[in-house]
């Protein structure tokens, strides 16, 4: 008979290999290389909405999915907490392929981030990899998603079960997914105003923030197509466009602001998804020996009496 008083085995989850293997998993290298954020303007700049530090926030969220990873952050710009900080003791010199992964906090290429990565890792010597932006990705969508529920603009994703109470009753009838960073960024944000639009069922365009004819040009397919509301929601996490330019932006086009992405979980995962693909283009992430498996638990595999 089966001894009540003793727990039911526990089933060990069975490890994925290969082309299906879980892309965020990690593993038990000695000498893990550092996570890096490289977040754009200042450090005061960078403050969200409740006065913490954005980079400080996307550190605690991208620890969730990399627990065995060192990770800092450092702005591009200003004197205080800078990337230059961050990647100063980096350098070559041990028997790690690699000491640090860089991940700018971009949602889009962004020259000025790039440039100023370029500088840090160039000055400091640093040993490191330095990773394509947040986006595109489809993720960045969701992210919008809630931040324009958020606001009361458009309802909320049912899907996450999210329950909002609107500030007003007036939704948004159309949408500008606000680019900031030249061309290239405007290409992202053309890829996440697809994903957004088929979320909301709302006409979405991409715009560069930082052009006045792309707003124009942007505003004027809207108010053609029988937009009223329009909302601009900056593809950004929130330094790279302040708030405060976004607000006087959308007052000169007769279209209401929305708020940056910020930090958010979503972010802190496609941050260690772009780590994971350096890691896994130098080959660094693989299965472990039998040795580096955890022992077996439950009391199936408790020694006999």
């Amino acid at each position: 008979m089966r001894n009540s008083d003793r727990l039911p085995p526990r089933e060990l989850p069975k490890r994925r290999s290969g082309r299906h293997r879980n892309p965020l998993s990690f593993d038990n290298w000695f000498g893990t290389p550092a996570l890096i954020m490289a977040v754009p303007g200042t450090a005061e700049q960078a403050l969200g909405a409740d006065g913490e530090s954005i980079g400080a926030r996307m550190a605690d969220l991208v620890r969730a999915y990399r627990p065995e990873v060192t990770i800092r952050y450092g702005h591009i710009e200003g004197d205080r907490q800078t990337l230059t900080e961050a990647l100063t003791d980096l350098r070559d010199g041990d028997d790690r392929p690699l000491a640090g992964v860089v991940v700018p906090l971009v949602t889009a290429p962004h020259l000025a981030t790039s440039n100023a990565i370029e500088t840090a890792v160039s000055e400091t010597d640093a040993n490191v990899r330095v990773t394509e932006g947040l986006g595109p990705h489809p993720m960045l969508a969701e992210v919008l998603h809630l931040r324009l529920a958020e606001a009361g603009y458009v309802r909320a994703d049912r899907m996450r079960l999210i329950s909002v109470t609107a500030r007003n009753t007036t939704m948004a009838d159309g949408v500008v997914v606000g680019a900031v960073g030249g061309e290239g960024a405007v290409g992202a944000a053309g890829v996440t105003a697809v994903l957004l639009a088929a979320r909301l069922g709302l006409t979405v365009l991409p715009a560069d923030l930082e052009n006045e004819a792309s707003m124009e040009q942007v505003m004027g397919q809207l108010h053609q197509g029988g937009s009223r509301r329009p909302v601009i929601a900056p593809s950004a996490l929130g330094p790279e466009f302040p708030a405060e330019r976004l607000a006087d932006l959308a007052e000169r086009f007769g279209a209401r602001p929305g708020t940056s992405m910020g930090s958010d979980s979503l972010l802190g995962k496609i941050a260690a998804l772009r780590y994971a693909e350096v890691l896994n283009s130098l080959g660094v992430e693989q299965p472990p020996t039998a040795e580096e498996l955890p022992a077996p638990v439950g009391s199936r595999h408790r020694p006999e009496a």
